[in-house]
């Protein structure tokens, strides 16, 4: 959950390291840092607690080098501070190391070195890989970190500078992402490829248990047992314009307005008018084993944990098939009986959720077919399923995702339509819904030009120290993710219950000071939820609701375009986006980069 970016060449390091460091900020903000071969030899570094711009503040105007590595860090073993920042270095100051992950043995690995006399400097993980590898007698940088790895339990993404070999950076991956970018005569590290796109688009992804040197005309990979492997590069779809904000004034609110164009991308070449279905060519399932599925199962986390229950409800629904969702990260402790007849499907906006990753990685020791819907190619859970479906959303930046989860949410519109033709889905349906899915782009463009009169709601709930969200069946699931929005960015206490349980306990809670945030779409279901509001408006409780029509016992009403109601969810969440971010705007949030989160989350 932190952000590493390396570079050797012949350009001036410093300020190349910096800009990568600005682009990765969103991995995480606490504290970063900067270590660079001098050309006069040793090793020179700079850390600040904070964002990236106290550091950039403290580098010396000649802090010059033509070969570093850097890291903007979230905190996970010590609080943010200038001495838990990275890179830490041995004691000889000859070793510097970047790492995001966690070293689970840490504790004892840091005992044995302290009874061996190590003095350490910070609270960290990562600074006893830095003393393992300052101490190993190996004759290459390659073994010393080969011999420190072998030591390691855990996860880890590193990034090694030694000053005794001041032509390479020696890096290493298992579990957190390391992506290489192949420069022209120059070479590139990075956890993510938006800190390379403005230098190159070639890039190698490593995979788990794989290591790297990277010299400034050449590259070479290989296993951590020594064994040589093949790597070719392959070129980003992503421009570096795509992680620009575009003249807007934040990640997010750029982000909520790519929502009309990404959805229009996510459908782009998949629709299939012919057959009234769409092909997802990725899926690698032909029909005869798309029929033999007999139940769904959907892992995520978060607000992927979120698309995948309205991806349940909509797989049950068009293809009558038993579908759920279930927290990758619960699902993996619990020992689930795993089914040769259950089709697991893994989501993650990064392809490199730590939780879902690991539950795919089990998953498929025991045999289970498991697709993937991710938005980064080439992710590792890209590679490491049988099959799936790219979202397509192009580059999120800001922490919570919007427009990731619009498009997922549309992907597993396509992927039950798709089941749903191969099983017992009528073409008559299979044309409504694809229609349905057709007006969706100028539906989101509507919501999104109500923006001005969601803003002033927003202000007028901004005071409000909880709220609770509310929704039935398909609403439910656009009440959970509505209510971690607002929570993740303005940091007032939401919950999300469905309608039918507020009296079964949550109606205690209902009073003049707690606004209640109903999703009430045009269905069958309506009279039900208007039950709802009668039983909260009985105590005096405010109301704002989302429908496709004005709400007599709702004090405002957001009018969403009426679409077909299986997609309704995707349409209802839109302005509940716009909801947060203004109420957050109004009261001063840090909206890009809220406190205590990252975006990548590759740590347990």
């Amino acid at each position: 959950m932190c952000g590493i970016v390396g570079y050797i060449g012949k350009r001036d390091v410093a300020p190349l390291l910096l800009e990568g460091l600005q682009r990765l900020e969103y991995r995480g903000y606490d504290s970063a840092g900067i270590a660079i071969a001098g050309k006069s030899g040793g090793l020179k570094t700079v850390k600040a607690k904070g964002r990236v711009r106290e550091l950039e503040a403290r580098v010396p105007k000649r802090f010059t080098g033509t070969t570093g590595i850097a890291h903007t860090r979230w905190a996970t073993h010590g609080a943010p501070s200038d001495d838990n920042a990275h890179p830490h270095l041995d004691a000889e100051g000859k070793v510097a190391v970047v790492h995001n992950g966690i070293i689970d043995n840490a504790t004892e690995l840091r005992a044995k070195l302290t009874a061996d006399g190590v003095e350490f400097r910070s609270e960290t993980d990562t600074e006893v890989l830095t003393h393992l590898i300052g101490r190993s007698q190996a004759d290459t940088l390659e073994e010393k970190v080969r011999q420190s790895l072998a030591l390691i339990e855990g996860t880890y993404g590193v990034a090694v500078l030694h000053a005794d070999f001041p032509d390479r950076i020696v890096v290493a991956r298992n579990g957190s992402p390391v992506v290489l970018g192949i420069g022209e005569k120059e070479m590139f590290v990075a956890s993510d490829v938006a800190a390379l796109v403005t230098h190159t688009r070639q890039v190698v992804t490593l995979d788990d248990g794989e290591m790297a040197t990277l010299k400034a005309d050449d590259f070479r990979t290989y296993t951590t047992d020594g064994a040589r492997t093949t790597a070719s590069p392959t070129t980003v779809e992503w421009e570096a314009e795509s992680y620009d904000m575009g003249g807007h004034d934040t990640y997010m609110h750029k982000e909520m307005a790519e929502q009309v164009e990404a959805v229009d991308r996510v459908l782009r070449g998949r629709i299939d008018d012919r057959f009234s279905t769409v092909h997802l060519g990725g899926l690698n399932l032909d029909a005869r084993e798309a029929r033999a599925v007999r139940r769904v199962k959907i892992l995520g986390c978060g607000t992927s944990y979120h698309a995948g229950l309205i991806g349940a409800g909509l797989i049950e629904e068009l293809a009558r098939i038993p579908a759920d969702g279930e927290p990758a990260s619960e699902f993996r402790y619990r020992n689930p009986v795993v089914d040769p007849d259950t089709l697991y499907v893994a989501v993650s906006q990064s392809g490199e959720t730590y939780d879902v990753l690991a539950a795919v990685q089990e998953l498929k020791r025991k045999g289970a077919r498991v697709l993937g819907m991710v938005n980064v190619v080439g992710s590792a859970i890209a590679r490491e399923t049988d099959g799936g479906v790219y979202v397509h959303a192009g580059p999120e930046v800001c922490v919570v995702s919007t427009k990731c989860f619009t498009n997922t949410v549309v992907a597993f519109a396509l992927l039950a339509l798709h089941l749903g033709r191969i099983r017992d889905l009528s073409v008559a349906d299979g044309k409504r819904l694809i229609a349905g899915l057709r007006k969706l782009p100028g539906q989101i463009a509507e919501i999104l030009e109500q923006e001005p009169e969601i803003k002033k709601l927003a202000e007028e709930y901004a005071d409000a120290r909880s709220m609770m969200f509310i929704g039935r069946v398909r609403g439910y699931p656009v009440a959970l993710e509505a209510s971690l929005k607002l929570k993740e960015i303005s940091y007032i206490h939401a919950e999300a219950y469905p309608a039918s349980e507020l009296k079964h306990g949550p109606l205690a809670l209902i009073e003049p000071a707690m606004p209640t945030i109903a999703i009430v779409p045009d269905d069958d279901l309506l009279e039900k939820n208007r039950a709802a509001l009668e039983e909260i408006k009985a105590r005096s409780g405010p109301i704002l609701a989302v429908a496709h029509r004005e709400q007599e016992k709702a004090d405002h009403t957001i009018v969403v375009p009426k679409s077909e109601q299986e997609l309704d969810p995707i349409l209802m969440g839109i302005p509940l986006q716009l909801l947060a971010y203004h109420t957050a705007l109004a009261l001063g949030r840090d909206i890009d980069k809220p406190r205590n989160l990252a975006k990548s989350v590759t740590v347990e």
